[in-house]
Order: structure tokens, then C-alpha cells, then sequence
């Protein structure tokens, strides 16, 4: 899985102030949760970007005064104004302890539906699994070779042991939809068999 590695320094001083004084240097304050103890920090926004700003789901190692911490990405602040990032906060793995992450959905095979001429809608990019650190992946395989015209791949269907899925389970995460070329080459067949 990709790791990319952030070199954050412990906040001495808290509050708004501080916080402003941090992001004047072009660094973003940050706070790592889930461990023994709560970690505030900040480092360079540059060094969140490969974080913050991709569809992949990453881990993050962070160190902060010696000690590196294995994090996961929990929330994100933006300017409201400028978009620029504000605040990260972080998500430490324990290895006992279950987190909740969204993991990008990953579409494979070619569905039956569309070699019979319709079209893939993809309705959902990732899901929201809680589940141990090792079983965290970069993404969670969805199989859509046996999905049929007009047929839908729901949450309920995609089964891994090690994961709880949070999404409601009715919600469709890829279907097949009819083409206007199939509909009209559908058409015109019903036209010529009345005509029979």
C-alpha cells in the first residue's frame, strides 16, 4: 500500500493565535487521534498534499518529535474563502483496535450487460468499512462480470469477512443501463415483427 512519510513538529502553544501564526509559514496545523495519547502537531501543507489530494487510499507516517505514528487520514478543514488547507486530523492504527475508513471501490472484469451493448454507471467510488489495521487496502475489488442489462451491483453485494460495511446495504454501487442504440435497434425489431 502506498505510505507517504510527513515530518510534523509538536505545537507548543494552542489556540487561534497560534493556529494563524502556524499557517503564516505556509504550515498546516494537525492532530493525530486513536493512540495512547493525543498528538498535536504541524508540518509544511506541501507535505499533506499527496495526502489530501488524490482518490487513493493512503497510510501516513507521521513523525513528530522521534516518534513515528502509522496514521490514516479522518478529516480535513479548508478555507472557506481561499480553499486552502487548514487542519488535518489523523487517525493512529493500533493494531487491536478497529478504525473506520472509506476505501475506493475497484471495478473488475467486464460485465456481461455491456459486451451485450449497454452501458456501466458507476454510482459509488468507495465505501465506508470499519474493520482492523491489517486488513486496510487500497482498494476493495468489486467483480462486475456477471452484472446483466438493466442489473445493479448493490452494497449488500460486495462480501468481505474482515470488513463491516457502514453504507445502507440497498444502495446500488454500479449498474448496466440500456444504450440509445440498443433501445432504438430494440424498437425497430418490434416494428419489424408486428409487421410479420
Amino acid at each position: 500500500m502506498n505510505t507517504i512519510t510527513i515530518e510534523g513538529q509538536l505545537r507548543t502553544e494552542h489556540g487561534k493565535k497560534a493556529a494563524r501564526q502556524i499557517r503564516s509559514q505556509e504550515c498546516v496545523p494537525a492532530v493525530i487521534y486513536g493512540g495512547a495519547q493525543e498528538i498535536n502537531f504541524f508540518a509544511p501543507a506541501k507535505a499533506f498534499k499527496p495526502l489530501v489530494y488524490t482518490g487513493e487510499f493512503q497510510l501516513a507516517n507521521v513523525t513528530v518529535d522521534g516518534k513515528t505514528y502509522t496514521c490514516i487520514l479522518k478529516d480535513l478543514q479548508f478555507d472557506k474563502i481561499s480553499d486552502t488547507l487548514i487542519h488535518v486530523d489523523l487517525l493512529e492504527l493500533v493494531d487491536d483496535k478497529k478504525v473506520i475508513a472509506t476505501l475506493p471501490l475497484k471495478f473488475v472484469g467486464t460485465s456481461v450487460g455491456v459486451k451485450g451493448g449497454g452501458k456501466l454507471v458507476i454510482k459509488m467510488k468507495s465505501l465506508k468499512v470499519k474493520t482492523l489495521p491489517k486488513f486496510l487496502k487500497e482498494a476493495i475489488e468489486v467483480d462486475i462480470t456477471t452484472l446483466e442489462l438493466n442489473g445493479n451491483i448493490r452494497v449488500e453485494d460486495v462480501k468481505d469477512e474482515n470488513y463491516e460495511i457502514l453504507n445502507s446495504p440497498r444502495i446500488p454501487i454500479a449498474s448496466v443501463v440500456m444504450t440509445r442504440q440498443l433501445k432504438q435497434e430494440e424498437a425497430t425489431a418490434e416494428k419489424d415483427a408486428k409487421k410479420k
